[in-house]
């Protein structure tokens, strides 16, 4: 590291969890972030101040003023534009350092396989659950651990899952066990800093993904009821009926 990038970054070098070696593990690691909306907007913003050497943003939406309640990383002058596009420039903007790669699209089937067997991380920000579900495959058959979070209303919940540890569950243990169901914030709305919470905690998960540092929520889903303030973590045995994880 140069002597700009010890300053940069110098408040997390500091943490002995972190030191010189997991800030070179930050610079040196692959962030894929899959929607870039009211959970996205904080973990890029969050990632690429933290020095995560290239972060890859996959959303195929345009920014819209109904957005911008939640979706920190975009601005008024930024109505109608690709949300890759202007969130690449918001992260350029804060750390020029970091590499920033954009896929203005849906991902799925090969093009989700091929960007996810690149990335040391997947931070699942979407908002429909076809897609968490095959981001769960993916991320399974690759070994690739994933952060996941959601939110709704006032709610939301966030875990990890790492199948490089042989006794982590994965999405679809979580889905089977609460029954989610394909519920949005569309039709039932959104509190802002909910989701921003959500996401700043998928941004910590991730670092101590890339670096080792603490023991992450792997095995864990930890629920917010934001109304009352209220916290709950529940532990999540692997399914081995699962048909995705399960033997």
């Amino acid at each position: 590291m140069i002597d700009e990038q010890l300053l940069r970054y110098s408040r997390q070098i500091m943490l002995p969890q972190i030191d010189i070696s997991g800030q070179q593990r930050l610079l040196d690691s692959i962030a894929l972030i899959i929607g870039v909306g009211g959970l996205g907007s904080p973990v890029a913003l969050y990632l690429a101040a933290c020095g995560v050497g290239e972060i890859v943003l996959a959303d195929d939406d345009r920014v819209e003023l109904k957005n911008l309640q939640r979706q920190i990383i975009y601005n008024s002058h930024q109505l109608g534009t690709v949300k890759v596009e202007s969130a690449a420039a918001a992260l350029g903007s804060l750390n020029p350092e970091v590499r920033v790669s954009v896929i203005a699209d849906r991902i799925s089937g090969d093009s989700l396989r091929k960007n996810i067997e690149r990335a040391d991380v997947v931070i699942d920000a979407t908002d429909n659950l076809a897609s968490r579900l095959e981001i769960n495959q993916q991320c399974y058959a690759t070994r690739t651990p994933l952060v996941s979070a959601s939110a709704i209303r006032w709610e939301g919940q966030l875990s990890v899952f790492d199948s490089r540890q042989q006794d982590s569950p994965c999405y679809q243990c979580l889905y089977g066990r609460l029954g989610e169901v394909g519920q949005s914030c569309s039709e039932n709305g959104v509190m802002g800093p909910v989701v921003g919470m959500l996401g700043c905690m998928q941004a910590n998960e991730a670092v101590k993904l890339l670096t080792g540092a603490g023991s992450t929520l792997t095995g864990r889903v930890l629920m917010l009821d934001a109304l009352s303030m209220d916290w709950q973590s529940i532990r999540l045995e692997r399914d081995p009926a699962c048909s995705v994880c399960g033997s």
